[in-house]
């Protein structure tokens, strides 16, 4: 029961109160208390070796990270190209916005967001939540997972990101779960992140573009 109710305070209840209570700007910091939180609980996880973290990047199948970049480039072409034409590579061009030094976003984004976005949503839904909850989902836990991962995605009050989060969160824990290969899910997931950002989506996926329903 215990672990029950630890699992559903930190995979259920904390995504929930931070979409609804906290305002868009303070969501990254909170997110990263919570990641925080993951990786401590993570070091406690009886039988858990962060030495496996770094096992399977010469299993990584390029092939599979190519499929992933295809599919999240048409997905969110679509998507775009339906709902918001507008921001279609919005990124790029004399006109797209720019950090420091003049670099345009999307560069900055590519460089970053392996490290800083895909790399601890990776440690904390994948690796804590099968290492140290798995057991409660015999048979259901990728499942479970990708629909944790969705949720934790409720703070954009959006569709279009709860349902390719699912199928992101479904791919990156066969990765990780069924192919025993975590570095894979990284890549993946890094892949798939920065090509949503190029096509546009950071209309759906910003903090700063969040309208909540109430």
């Amino acid at each position: 029961m215990l672990r029950w109710a630890e699992f559903l305070v930190f995979f259920v209840g904390v995504p929930v109160g931070i979409a609804v209570l906290l305002p868009p700007s303070m969501m990254f910091p909170a997110l990263f208390a919570v990641t925080f939180v993951g990786l401590v609980l993570l070091g406690f996880t009886s039988g858990f070796r962060w030495r496996s973290l770094l096992e399977g990047w010469s299993r990584i199948s390029w092939g599979l990270i190519l499929g992933v970049a295809i599919a999240t480039f048409v997905a969110s072409y679509a998507v775009l190209w339906w709902f918001a034409p507008e921001r279609l590579f919005q990124l790029f061009g004399d006109g797209a916005p720019r950090m420091w030094g003049g670099y345009s976003v999307i560069w900055v984004i590519a460089l970053f967001y392996p490290f800083v976005s895909a790399l601890p949503q990776e440690i904390v839904f994948r690796p804590l939540f099968f290492r140290r909850y798995g057991a409660l989902f015999s048979g259901g836990g990728l499942w479970i997972n990708a629909a944790i991962f969705s949720l934790a995605h409720l703070m954009y009050w959006s569709w279009v990101v709860a349902v390719m989060t699912f199928f992101g969160g479904l791919l990156f824990a066969w990765s990780y779960e069924r192919r025993g290969n975590f570095p894979e899910a990284v890549v993946a997931h890094s892949v798939a992140g920065v090509v949503l950002f190029a096509v546009g989506m950071g209309t759906y996926f910003y903090s700063g573009n969040v309208v909540r329903p109430f």
